[in-house]
């Protein structure tokens, strides 16, 4: 595999870093929030999805322009909204201002989670792309884990009505970090030639491919796709030829946010403390949780393009079973009486189903959508499951405070345990195969091969 290729993955993957970081720093804030701003319980769920509102425009935006502009352009404006959004959430001095700029950086988050695995798969051969696409993944939950250190740190050092102004703030560097870089990779060659441009596609192809036979495939591929149609602007998305994959694409990422994945990361130093554990000890556990989503999905990438996506799923959905019933058992046991012996307990339960979720859903999620789609329509497919998980994150993130207050722990957990039976069905039943299966051969696999234009 050629330098270039592994270092284009990377500085794309950077994206995700700052999308986790995103994702988990408001975990450490929660509690000054809702002082600073005197939220209630409901006010601190609408203001935490405020981030996830953004991405959820985000999503709904970035596969468009990302075919029509170029992927790498679409990175440049991710990196500039993350940057505005970091800083202008540390420095709000009021409630509006603070959703402002948290909205702003949502839709950065949510454009990320479009162009950045998109980028990867145009520029990775087939038989490395699940690790390469994983390394999206890979630092996304890198980004998680940092924020939970950052915000444990900067608790330490700081006063806590200044404190969670840093924990947004530092989010920044990263940011600036990844726009730099981005000055250092190319274009895809499949959006370049898509575009017209097919010297510079051919130029940057030789420079991706390691053999000639490789190049000559890799082309022969890409004008085969294109001559059929491939990444026309006009082919309509919404069609009887392309509901099997737009449902999966669906699937798969409404059911990622239904196992409760993002509600537990952004309250996870507040489920601690609800269940027994001291403030500090709570974010101090945090970072176990961190811990354990990094090394979980480190395992995944490395066994991805061996054991593929739908084993590494049926493993995950079995996870989240064991750990969702786990934590509802503990949670109705102890209510309302917790002590330290129910917060360990829970901690427990955390980091299971923190380690399912990174091995099955968190390994599988961007890979499997950004593969299923067809060139002529992967922006938008992308752009739509992207959509959706985050619609679905908004939805649990808002409810989940006052289903905490008003049901209970026990309650919460267990309908998160109850929607994913329902992922453990469509993985058994529905859920395809797909490592290893060149981009160009997806479709055919799929059912999906045999759409033409008309006159």
């Amino acid at each position: 595999m050629r330098p270039l290729v592994i270092r284009s993955a990377i500085v794309a993957a950077l994206g995700g870093l700052i999308f986790g970081f995103d994702t988990a720093v408001i975990s450490g804030t929660t509690v000054a929030l809702a002082q600073e701003f005197n939220l209630s319980p409901a006010g601190l769920g609408f203001t935490v999805a405020t981030a996830l509102i953004g991405t959820i425009l985000g999503a709904l935006t970035a596969g468009i322009p990302a075919d029509r502009y170029g992927r790498k352009k679409m990175l440049f404006v991710i990196g500039a909204l993350f940057v505005v959004g970091a800083v202008g959430s540390a420095l709000a001095t009021d409630q509006i201002m603070f959703i402002i700029f948290r909205f702003l950086g949502g839709v950065g988050v949510g454009m990320a989670s479009v162009c950045a695995p998109i980028y990867t798969a145009e520029i990775s051969p087939a038989a490395h792309r699940g690790r390469l696409v994983g390394l999206v993944q890979f630092n996304i939950v890198l980004g998680i884990l940092l924020a939970y250190l950052s915000n444990f740190l900067i608790r330490a050092a700081l006063p806590a009505d200044v404190a969670w102004r840093w924990m947004f703030g530092v989010m920044a560097i990263p940011a600036i970090v990844f726009l730099l870089l981005l000055f250092t990779v190319p274009e895809t060659p499949r959006w370049l030639i898509s575009a017209g441009q097919d010297q510079r596609g051919s130029e940057i192809a030789r420079r991706l491919t390691s053999t000639q036979a490789e190049f000559d495939l890799e082309i022969s591929e890409l004008r085969a796709s294109l001559a059929a149609a491939e990444n026309a602007p006009n082919v309509p998305f919404f069609t009887a030829q392309h509901r099997r994959v737009i449902l999966m694409a669906v699937a798969i990422a409404a059911f990622n946010q239904l196992s409760g994945i993002n509600a537990i990361l952004y309250y996870a130093p507040e489920v601690l403390i609800r269940a027994g554990a001291s403030t500090d000890a709570a974010f101090l556990m945090a970072v176990a949780v961190g811990v354990m989503n990094l090394i979980a999905t480190m395992a995944a990438l490395a066994v991805i393009d061996r054991f593929g996506r739908r084993r590494l799923m049926l493993v995950g959905s079995i996870g989240y079973l064991v750990s969702l019933g786990f934590l509802a058992a503990v949670m109705f046991y102890y209510e309302p009486v917790f002590t330290p012996t129910s917060s360990v307990l829970v901690l427990v339960g955390l980091l299971v189903f923190i380690a399912a979720h990174a091995f099955g859903q968190g390994a599988v999620i961007w890979v499997f959508i950004s593969e299923i789609f067809p060139n002529r329509i992967r922006g938008r497919g992308q752009s739509l499951g992207s959509l959706t998980h985050w619609v679905f994150a908004a939805i649990t993130s808002w409810a989940f405070p006052p289903v905490i207050v008003l049901l209970g722990g026990g309650w919460a957990f267990s309908l998160f345990f109850i929607c994913m039976i329902g992922q453990l069905i469509w993985v058994l039943r529905v859920m395809p195969e797909t490592k290893g299966v060149p981009l160009e051969e997806m479709e055919e696999q799929l059912g999906v091969a045999h759409w033409r234009t008309t006159a």
